[in-house]
């Protein structure tokens, strides 16, 4: 752990305040590392990832021997150092090739952990054409029922979702959207329960002028690589149940009959007293001013045997039907 610094002066003070905790948080910084021993696809993806997250981000080109799994000091330390709450581990090994680590932190702690191997890799590079503008918020797209019940499948989306969130906007640009993220994963069979993550990039082209319901198309810019999810670490419940928990001096209050939905959409409870049917104002039809109580129905047959029914009230007054 880092000592605690005491502030000397204004510039000083607001440094460490930007550090603390706070209810709507700016985006992520994430932090690069490379593992003690990488060759040229866990380079080339560190790079991809890495220009994607960009300006919210720091690269360290410089190998660390670093064993996520194993021991988190090092992981604290270099969050903190760095003010980074989400770190992404490229390594390379003999059992364990081509492994990126996704490390999500908490008050610079370890909260969980995720390990994806690279099957397939074909770097933004390799794709000769045009790129979106640093900075930009994707639109992010998952595809497969893994991503809704299996715990594994969850942490990774959950992962991603995190990785890519930048600061929280009440207002959308149209000129902003500008590339899309697509995973996407098979249906489990017995054979193979957990299938790979298709892990995919696209330009969003405008076939017309730039305006809400406006048809596009989508055209790959890279990367594009192929992941199967190895080691997985869960975060404490406790720890957990902290990171989720809002003071409640910062919670809206509470508005008596108004709800919010799942959409965000506004819905509100309007009370009535209690209202009387028989006095609602409705087309009046003559057989209906008496009860099918007071009536007594009778069937008999007419000339061509077909029946005949008569329905007789109080009053006789009679329908035939």
């Amino acid at each position: 752990m880092l000592r605690a610094v005491k502030p000397r002066n204004a510039r000083s003070k607001r440094e460490i305040e930007k550090r603390e905790p706070k209810i709507q948080e700016s985006g992520r910084t994430v932090l690069f590392l490379r593992g003690s021993t990488t060759n040229r696809v866990i380079q080339t993806a560190l790079l991809d990832l890495y220009l994607l997250k960009k300006p919210n981000a720091i690269n360290f080109s410089r190998k660390n021997k670093i064993y996520p799994f194993e021991d988190t000091s090092s992981l604290n330390f270099l969050s903190e150092k760095n003010d980074a709450s989400f770190l992404v581990i490229g390594s390379y090994g003999k059992k364990r090739q081509n492994t990126l680590i996704f490390v999500r932190m908490f008050d610079y702690q370890v909260l969980d952990m995720l390990e994806l191997r690279i099957e397939n890799a074909v770097s933004m590079i390799e794709f000769k054409n045009e790129k979106c503008f640093i900075g930009l918020k994707p639109m992010i797209l998952f595809a497969g029922s893994l991503f809704e019940s299996s715990p594994k499948y969850q942490l990774c989306k959950s992962m991603f979702l995190d990785f890519f969130h930048g600061q929280t906007t009440d207002r959308l640009n149209i000129e902003g959207i500008q590339y899309a993220v697509c995973l996407l994963t098979e249906e489990p069979t017995d054979e193979n329960p957990f299938p790979p993550i298709f892990f995919r990039v696209y330009m969003i082209k405008y076939l017309k002028e730039k305006q809400v319901g406006s048809k596009i198309e989508l055209e790959e810019m890279g990367p594009r690589y192929d992941f199967s999810i190895k080691r997985t670490h869960e975060a404490n419940e406790k720890m957990m149940k902290e990171a989720m928990k809002k003071p409640k001096k910062h919670l809206p209050k509470i508005k008596k009959n108004i709800d919010i939905d799942k959409m965000g959409d506004k819905i509100g409870q309007i009370h009535l007293e209690k209202q009387n049917i028989n006095q609602l104002q409705t087309r009046k039809f003559k057989g209906l001013k008496r009860k099918i109580e007071d009536s007594i129905e009778d069937e008999s047959f007419n000339k061509n045997g077909k029946k005949h029914h008569r329905v007789t009230f109080k009053d006789d007054l009679t329908l035939h039907t």
